[in-house]
């Protein structure tokens, strides 16, 4: 009876120990800093698929867990913690954030990785490291930052700016990146009214940046990434809340001048050239420069809150004040914008919802920087104003021609021109998408996401000028100009895929995703001639739709949590080819080994991370100016094209050029790369070599044999394109303790473009200039770069003075004509770097950027259309020219035109910004508040060779620029 009872008791006790080992764990993860739910936080029994999330207030609920069990917390931006269940199954587990981790963190097409797991040439960048200053569209956030990406932006208020990485990979089709914004890809073309595609965009409301670069990473946006890929995700809602106020002021000034004879000088000048022309000189002393420049100042409001509604559904609402004074006279842009986001969760967060909506309001009055040149020439002896001049108060040249006092063309006083006319520009943008992603309750490993994505820019402009000002001389009627032009540009998307992530054997994991994408373009608007003139009629268009579809699959795997395979594919069509050209293939194969995670270096102290990968793939191009290529289209002729029948005016139709063969320009990129950690990741980089070969490049005005077509001109594919590059970054924390913290991001990019193949071996002729006409200053050659500067080689004297169209006899057939022309150089950099820093002392804190180009050639057209004595007379009236023409001593620009002495290296080192500030908490009982003021300067100053103002130039020609402005900065930040 007593074995009995032990018997029975072991039983019961057996029988507790089982139903009570296994429970519900219930819980809520925090932030440590905050003490606050944090939402979206997964939660894994280590060694096990099992696993949740949190909800937005930071709470769990995990079946089936028993005493000894480890489960490990993860959530992006923080760093892991692994916690042992003992005997409470009730848990607050707190999360810490980690900067570092955050910044690993990618997002990469139609999804995310970490920069520990890509298998492709991937780069990350958070508002924690973009670049600071007066940054007012949001392209200049990356500006130094990111290897193999460089931006040129002129110093107009929210101008545009070129964005190449690696140095584009076609001639006459695009070179720009695809940007896609929350999911939502742009388009890269302008809109009347509107400064640029992203001069409405806020860069306030931008969280990173993902600048995806070789074939194996942007394989999966097919026909749109032989230029790269720029991922920018916006500011989310959070779980806590948060008021954001930021405030700037900028003060801005272009200190440096081309360099023109002051009026002294030019009396002098004009005595010794055109002793003739004396009695035109005036009694004023002006430079002209200065009257139509100014200082300017801008201020730019931010405000956002973040934090949620009902405690369920996360939110940000935000709204921008941008106003940028132009440093031209009557140049200005104003900005206003507002946004929301909402990524509320439901069914225990089996359905999460991303909703983005952004509204812009952009105006600009636009100051024409053409008038630069204008003041250059202007005669500096003769006033601005004059009280008699029926010209609206201000100085013009006159001269008197069949009785009647007229304005000689050309020679219009540069101030005038600014302030009697008003050219102003709107453009009213809505743009964003809503996200829904589903994952299977039945299947928590298989999510659904829909993406649905609109995009609608409206603009318009309007260009007067006053009566005062008379249209031609042939016409010196006082009726001005009013045009008045509008477009609608939009953009809608739809995109769905499936995504499929679990464990397929206990030591691989795969990550599938196959989906579909439709996209449709579409451009319409209206273009006026000048209202005060009846003779000249609104010509209203609309372009046909441009649709794109792409079906696309993605397959990542990885073996052992060291040995990385992702394969892509893309299947796209375009409207714009032909049905037999319309569908391309594009895909992609990468591979990757963390050696780190071998045993012979898993415990070293050295090397902390290590990966090499290697990819290729194939990308295509479509993005060509004209629409339709394909299609026999005609367009109606206007008044002045028509013909008489019966006496009836009939319009004509005028056919367009076709070419029914027009396919993909497609791009192959083969990568190595190694991606490295060092000392506990103290420092952190890559190092890539690429080559990129481009075929069947798509060319505008390509010359056709008369009568083989309805122009002498059409788009054709016309050759190949070879780029080669080695890139490198390194990332370091120098010195991090408790009070400072000071860390750097150095990275640059060296390469090389050669065109291997023209159609027929036939030069083609770009690059046009001032001075002349129809002169072409570049050419496209076999062997060469593109767009390299096609000259004569200067001849000069014993003593080293140049010799006034006396050039080498390159051929040797004793004739010095265009066949003597050589390539010298080019406009693109061979090296290009990027260097930034940060310094963290206690409440202080101090960064700084610094750019360098190397390499890189510039064509002084200020100088070769304008520095000769023979323009001290223009169209009969004096004008001044360049002092560099005492260099020279030459006469006539028509026989220097095309000299070598005119293209410069322009390489240059820049420090882009320095700021320095100071942040405090003003009220104590509350510790989440903070104050910070800084100071800063933009344009620091620049180092080169080069004679003109700047030597970053958009194509590699200097004929007057828009020049960029020195600022000051002051600026607040308010948090609480």
């Amino acid at each position: 009876m007593k074995d009995f009872k032990i018997f029975l008791f072991s039983i019961l006790l057996l029988i507790s120990s089982q139903m009570f080992a296994q429970q519900t764990l219930r819980g809520t993860v925090i932030e440590k800093s905050t003490g606050q739910g944090l939402p979206g936080a997964s939660v894994v029994i280590k060694g096990t698929t099992k696993g949740t999330s949190s909800d937005f207030n930071g709470k769990f609920e995990l079946n089936d867990v028993k005493s000894g069990d480890v489960l490990i917390f993860t959530s992006i931006g923080f760093i892991n913690k692994e916690v042992t269940i003992s005997n409470s199954y009730n848990i607050t587990v707190s999360l810490e954030e980690d900067s570092q981790l955050l910044n690993e963190v990618v997002v990469v097409g139609y999804g995310t990785t970490t920069k520990k797991d890509a298998t492709g040439s991937v780069e990350s960048i958070t508002s924690k490291g973009f670049t600071k200053g007066n940054i007012v569209t949001p392209e200049n956030l990356l500006s130094g930052r990111v290897s193999g990406v460089s931006i040129t932006t002129s110093g107009a208020p929210g101008s545009g700016s070129e964005i190449r990485i690696r140095g584009g990979s076609s001639l006459s089709a695009s070179n720009s990146p695809l940007i896609i914004i929350d999911g939502l890809p742009i388009d890269n073309n302008g809109t009347t009214g509107s400064r640029g595609v992203l001069a409405n965009i806020n860069p306030n409301d931008i969280e990173s940046f993902s600048v995806l670069k070789d074939a194996s990473a942007t394989a999966i946006y097919g026909s749109r990434a032989s230029n790269g890929v720029i991922i920018i995700t916006t500011k989310k809602g959070k779980s806590t809340f948060s008021f954001n106020y930021d405030v700037q002021y900028t003060f801005g000034e272009i200190k440096d001048r081309i360099n023109v004879f002051s009026a002294d000088a030019f009396r002098n000048i004009v005595q010794q050239q055109q002793p003739s022309m004396i009695n035109q000189l005036g009694n004023s002393d002006t430079n002209w420069q200065n009257e139509v420049l100014r200082k300017s100042v801008s201020s730019l409001h931010n405000l956002s809150l973040r934090g949620t509604i009902f405690n369920t559904v996360p939110f940000r609402i935000s709204a921008g004040f941008t106003n940028q004074e132009g440093n031209i006279i009557t140049s200005d842009f104003k900005r206003n914008n507002a946004s929301l986001s909402l990524t509320p969760s439901f069914f225990e967060d089996h359905l999460k919802v991303n909703f983005n909506v952004n509204r812009v309001h952009e105006f600009s009055r636009f100051g024409d920087s053409g008038q630069l040149g204008a003041a250059l020439r202007y005669d500096p002896t003769h006033p601005v104003y004059d009280s008699s001049s029926r010209f609206g108060g201000f100085y013009q040249h006159l001269t008197t021609s069949n009785g009647t006092t007229i304005v000689e063309n050309g020679t219009t006083n540069p101030v005038a021109a600014l302030l009697q006319r008003t050219n102003l520009g709107q453009a009213s943008r809505t743009y964003g998408n809503i996200q829904l992603d589903y994952k299977f309750h039945f299947l928590p490993e298989l999510k659904a996401v829909l993406n649905l994505g609109y995009d609608e820019t409206n603009g318009m402009g309007t260009d007067i000028t006053t009566k005062t000002v008379p249209v031609t001389t042939s016409n010196p009627n006082f009726i001005g100009n009013e045009s008045f032009s509008n477009q609608k540009r939009t953009n809608r998307l739809l995109d769905g895929y499936l995504n499929y992530k679990n464990n397929l054997t206990k030591n691989i994991i795969g990550d599938f995703t196959a989906g579909y994408s439709y996209q449709k373009f579409t451009n319409e608007g209206l273009n006026s001639g000048n209202r005060r003139d009846p003779n000249s009629e609104a010509d209203p268009y609309t372009d046909d739709p441009l649709v794109l579809i792409g079906f696309f699959g993605r397959a990542n795997l990885t073996f052992w949590d060291k040995y990385l395979v992702t394969l892509n594919y893309r299947r796209d069509g375009t409207s714009r080819f032909s049905e037999a050209n319309r569908w391309g293939n594009f895909g992609g194969a990468a591979i990757a080994w963390k050696i780190s995670e071998e045993s012979f270096l898993k415990d070293s102290k050295i090397i902390s991370d290590l990966k090499l990968r290697a990819s290729y793939g194939t990308t295509g191009q479509q993005d060509i100016d004209a629409r339709g290529l394909f299609l026999e289209k005609y367009r109606l002729g206007n008044n002045n094209s028509q013909y008489i029948l019966g006496g009836n005016p009939i319009t004509i139709a005028i056919p367009s050029a076709i070419n029914p063969d027009i396919k993909w320009e497609t791009t192959s990129t083969i990568e190595v790369g190694v991606d490295y950690g060092l000392f506990n990741n103290k420092f952190t980089g890559a190092v890539s070599a690429f080559q990129k070969n481009s075929t069947d490049l798509l060319f505008n005005d390509v010359s056709v044999a008369d009568g083989s077509n309805f122009s002498n001109t059409i788009t054709r594919n016309i050759g190949e394109l070879q780029i080669r590059g080695l890139e490198f970054s390194i990332n370091g924390d120098i010195l991090k303790t408790e009070d400072f913290d000071w860390n750097f991001n150095f990275n640059g990019i060296i390469f090389d473009r050669e065109i291997k193949e023209l159609a027929l071996g036939q030069d083609v002729r770009t690059g046009g200039i001032a001075g002349g006409t129809g002169n072409n200053i570049q050419l496209l050659r076999e062997g060469f770069a593109p767009n390299s500067f096609y000259v004569l080689k200067q001849l000069y004297n014993a003593d080293g003075t140049p010799i006034e169209g006396a050039y080498a006899d390159l051929n040797g057939d004793n004739i010095i004509n265009d066949d003597d022309r050589y390539l010298k150089g080019n406009p693109d950099a061979d090296i290009v770097l990027g260097f930034q820093s940060n310094f963290n002392y206690k409440n202080f804190d101090l960064s700084f950027n610094l750019r360098a180009n190397i390499g890189n050639y510039v064509y002084n057209n200020v100088n070769s259309a304008r520095a000769q004595f023979d323009l001290l007379q223009d169209n009969a009236v004096l004008g001044n020219i360049p002092t560099s023409v005492l260099n020279t001593n030459f006469q006539t620009t028509a026989d220097v035109i095309t000299s070598d002495i005119y293209l410069e290296d322009a390489s240059f080192v820049r420090m882009d910004n320095i700021t320095l500030g100071y942040t405090f908490n003003p009220i104590k009982k509350f510790s989440n508040t903070s104050l910070r003021i800084w100071a800063g300067m933009q344009n620091v100053f620049i180092i080169t060779d080069y004679s003109g103002l700047d030597p970053e130039v958009f194509g590699g020609i200097d004929n007057t620029i828009y020049p960029r402005p020195r600022n000051i900065l002051l600026g607040a930040n308010i948090k609480f």
